[in-house]
């Protein structure tokens, strides 16, 4: 099995009507806000920093996640709509497509946030080194040894 990490810029995949269905038939609805979104043109990934990602399989889009400005924090971003479908957990998938987004990020930002939904997501998260914060907007937070610290001055905190 070979996953493609592909960057989505000016369109949206058309799989991404099947995996808005799966996400809600499990009852996720982010994918399906990801969609709206997007074609409202109210987030489309392109401010300073954002990015979204699509995880592809034999063509077959598996898995998606996003990047953006983190508004609680202005030295961080927000790892967002990600999802990868259930026959595809547990490959590796997810963590490739979360590492890219981190990767991504370190050139911007010097935290990345998160809002795990579930325990599921939660030790998934941890499993890359987020720390839980208990947090009212996320839920988890990483700070990216070595990254740009843009938007960060000696006096701001981070919790």
């Amino acid at each position: 099995m070979t996953t493609d990490i592909r960057i989505l810029r000016d369109e949206l995949p058309g799989q991404i009507t099947w995996l808005a269905r799966e996400a809600r038939q499990e009852g996720h609805f982010h994918v399906a806000r990801l969609v709206d979104e997007w074609s409202a043109g109210d987030n489309r990934f392109a401010r300073d920093g954002e990015r979204l990602l699509g995880a592809f399989v034999d063509e077959a889009l598996v898995g998606i996640g996003g990047m953006t400005l983190e508004p609680a924090i202005p030295a961080a971003l927000r790892m967002r709509r990600f999802y990868v479908r259930p026959d595809m957990r547990g490959r590796g998938v997810g963590h490739m497509l979360a590492l890219a987004l981190l990767e991504h990020a370190r050139r911007f930002r010097s935290f990345v946030t998160v809002h795990a939904g579930n325990d599921g997501a939660a030790k998934f998260w941890e499993s890359l080194g987020f720390q839980p914060v208990g947090q009212d907007c996320y839920s988890h937070i990483l700070e990216l040894p070595g990254a740009c610290r843009n938007g960060l001055g000696s006096d701001d905190t981070v919790r």
